[in-house]
């Protein structure tokens, strides 16, 4: 039965690794009804999840699922204790907490771009995780961790990206890197290491002050000499006048 539920496991995996670029280490989300869940069939979470998918495996939940799980009292502290050892992955919940199966289904939205993992005890959570194309699921059944198979949703987006008619996540990113390498797109890291111009100051030497401009003496010269024949000009055109005055 072991070897069986590996099978199904490995072929599962295999098709959203291919599919939805799935890879290790997987990422786990984790609520409080699959830590109860655990806890209650005494599986060591650490130890048989990376067994069963086998390949190294991150145990991970989110602020939202640790504050649900405090307010729900001693019932679930044994829950609480198992989700406090896994990594807590930033939600968009900062100000406002929201209740455990809204903050995990909101973490795999929009084409789950982090490959997460869901596992949950949740069937309305599962529900509404299987309307979201690219997510696996698991949940524990007769004290046993089970990976689901890919929900009919997503097997249609598959298809339909196999037709031509969508272009999956995966696929975006990878064409997105196969341009920034080859140099038709620029890297944003790049854009931010562009030096900006810096704000120079006032040219110094528009700074000095004018020079004045030093008298032309050749002008000045040339000039006086014209007043001077000016003025010979009209004493001899005086004396001219005179002595015809003086004959008449």
């Amino acid at each position: 039965m072991k070897i069986t539920r590996q099978k199904h496991a490995k072929k599962h995996l295999g098709f959203f690794r291919n599919n939805f670029g799935v890879r290790e280490p997987y990422q786990i989300l984790l609520d409080g009804t699959f830590c109860q869940a655990a806890l209650r069939g005494r599986i060591q979470l650490r130890e048989q999840l990376p067994r069963y998918l086998m390949g190294e495996t991150q145990l991970c939940t989110t602020r939202c699922v640790l504050k649900e799980l405090e307010t729900l009292g001693n019932d679930l502290y044994g829950a609480k204790l198992i989700a406090q050892k896994c990594q807590v992955r930033n939600c968009p919940h900062f100000k406002n907490a929201v209740s455990g199966s809204e903050c995990l289904l909101s973490m795999v939205e929009e084409g789950n771009p982090h490959h997460y993992f869901v596992a949950t005890q949740d069937q309305n959570l599962s529900m509404k995780v299987k309307k979201e194309p690219g997510v696996p699921l698991m949940f524990i059944i007769q004290n046993t961790m089970v990976l689901d198979k890919p929900s009919p949703k997503t097997i249609a987006f598959v298809k339909a990206v196999e037709s031509g008619q969508l272009v999956s996540v995966h696929e975006k990113e990878s064409i997105k890197h196969l341009k920034e390498e080859q140099g038709l797109v620029k890297n944003p890291e790049q854009r931010r290491r562009k030096k900006r111009k810096k704000i120079s100051g006032p040219n110094p030497l528009s700074c000095l002050k004018k020079k004045k401009k030093a008298p032309d003496t050749q002008s000045s010269a040339s000039e006086k000499k014209r007043k001077r024949i000016r003025i010979r000009n009209r004493s001899n055109s005086k004396v001219l006048s005179e002595k015809q005055n003086a004959g008449e």
